[in-house]
């Protein structure tokens, strides 16, 4: 059997043929059996997705299906069908694992409209199962997550850099986790052991900076009541990570230079020079190549910073990490909030999919954090969702690209957009392949054949 096979146990030939022909109108693809005993015989020799039983019937009543069904696979969905008086018998076959019940006579409406949501459970439930084996076994960066080709590329970048000491220049857009990239080469690295300083150099003042990053003498200046020990001195042996360097003035940059040269610096208002050992890290939003050419970043400190540069993408970029991410922080805001959300709609998941995130994957993150607090419990369904994800609409034709100065790989670049227009295809007929073929203007095995060349799964 294929995806979203059904099973229909009825003893009544005419009630089990008219939802086999229901069913079977709307896409699945339907057997049927007229007793319990042919039925447990059915599901041993076919791989089925939902059971749909009659509580009474020969050889073996509706409860016994459901029981041994669940002994052969427990992944497989029972939906039991009762007459008006058995109402309570089939409230007891969901508290042993019946997904749902229907009352005879059949009403068409409303048995799609159950069978789809049991099928929409089932997948979810596989799909957390994958998410969490993937965040499990794949990704061996803390709070790094991500299965786009181009992540992996900065997953493999990062385990070839971390045991050097070389200095790193991390670029890429606000909210695409510099920090955690930071945080993974320095804690995959011989300095691990070590501390990790981070300074946010458009955070602080400029007045203040110097200070924070060099520590100052007991008197250099008006309330400096006792020595304080800089961020340079109290990353010794470790690493530094000077995020936003690009906001840094002219000023510092040229006292940053100097570390980065001979590996010492004086406090503010000091004449000892101290020695430090020390790997800096840093980060910025900023094309620095094009503030060298505007004067206002010293051409020097950019050739010196950018020994090892790093381009993280957006995450508009790398749409098929974004149920991996969903996942992610739906777990941590389950976690950490005391929730029970369960996981998001396909419909839901499509907006997500379609929606450009400007703020990346923090604008994820904070989105995520607020769904599952309202939410509480139960699926994330398209009208929980924010009015600027609603309002997401993919037009077709090539995506907004920005080619950065430093360029861009060709093939990297088509490859992903061909596998985003699969993933959009895919979801958009809830990964039925024909028809998302269809969409695509493919032939079936033409699709296949390309899924399988980069490994498409759900």
């Amino acid at each position: 059997m294929g995806e979203k096979s059904i099973l229909i146990v009825e003893d009544e030939d005419s009630t089990r043929d008219t939802m086999i022909d229901l069913l079977s109108e709307v896409g699945y693809e339907v057997l049927g059996a007229q007793d319990g005993e042919e039925a447990m015989e059915m599901v041993e020799e076919h791989s089925f997705n939902l059971v749909i039983t009659d509580l009474k019937m020969p050889k073996g009543n509706g409860l016994q299906v459901l029981e041994e069904v669940k002994k052969v696979n427990p992944q497989i969905m029972v939906i039991i069908c009762t007459g008006y008086g058995t109402v309570d018998t089939a409230v007891k076959a969901m508290r042993l694992g019946a997904y749902d019940y229907i009352t005879k006579p059949i009403k068409s409406e409303e048995m799609k409209l159950v069978v789809q949501r049991a099928m929409d459970y089932q997948s979810l439930q596989a799909e957390n199962v994958l998410l969490q084996k993937q965040l499990k076994t794949k990704y061996r960066f803390k709070n790094l997550i991500g299965d786009s080709d181009l992540m992996q590329q900065v997953f493999q970048f990062i385990e070839k850099i971390a045991a050097t000491s070389s200095t790193v220049l991390i670029c890429g857009e606000s909210g695409t986790g510099k920090e955690l990239v930071a945080k993974a080469i320095h804690y995959n690295s011989d300095r691990k052991d070590e501390p990790m300083i981070p300074v946010n150099c458009g955070a602080i003042p400029e007045d203040l900076l110097e200070s924070e990053l060099f520590g100052y003498e007991k008197g250099a200046f008006t309330g400096a009541l006792k020595t304080r020990i800089g961020r340079f001195e109290l990353a010794d042996r470790g690493t530094i990570f000077l995020d936003e360097i690009g906001d840094m003035s002219p000023a510092l940059q040229v006292k940053i230079l100097r570390v980065l040269q001979e590996h010492e610096f004086e406090r503010v208002g000091g004449v000892k020079s101290i020695k430090v050992d020390i790997r800096i890290v840093a980060a910025t939003h900023r094309d620095l190549e094009k503030a060298v050419k505007q004067g206002v970043f010293r051409e020097d400190l950019y050739y010196r910073l950018n020994v090892i540069p790093i381009t993280i993408p957006p995450l508009r970029e790398r749409t098929s990490d974004i149920p991996l991410l969903t996942h992610h922080f739906m777990k941590k805001f389950n976690r950490g909030n005391e929730q029970n959300v369960k996981g998001v709609s396909q419909e839901s998941m499509n907006a997500l999919l379609r929606y450009h995130w400007p703020g990346n994957v923090r604008e994820l993150e904070n989105i995520i954090e607020r769904m599952v607090t309202l939410k509480g419990e139960g699926i994330i369904e398209k009208e929980d969702l924010p009015e600027k994800l609603l309002g997401a609409e993919w037009s077709g034709g090539i995506p907004s690209l920005e080619i950065p100065e430093s360029g861009i790989s060709f093939n990297t670049a088509v490859s992903e957009f061909e596998k985003e227009l699969m993933l959009r295809a895919l979801n958009k007929t809830n990964w039925i392949k024909n028809r998302a073929a269809k969409l695509l203007q493919l032939k079936r095995t033409t699709l296949i054949e390309k899924m399988k060349k980069i490994q498409l799964t759900r």
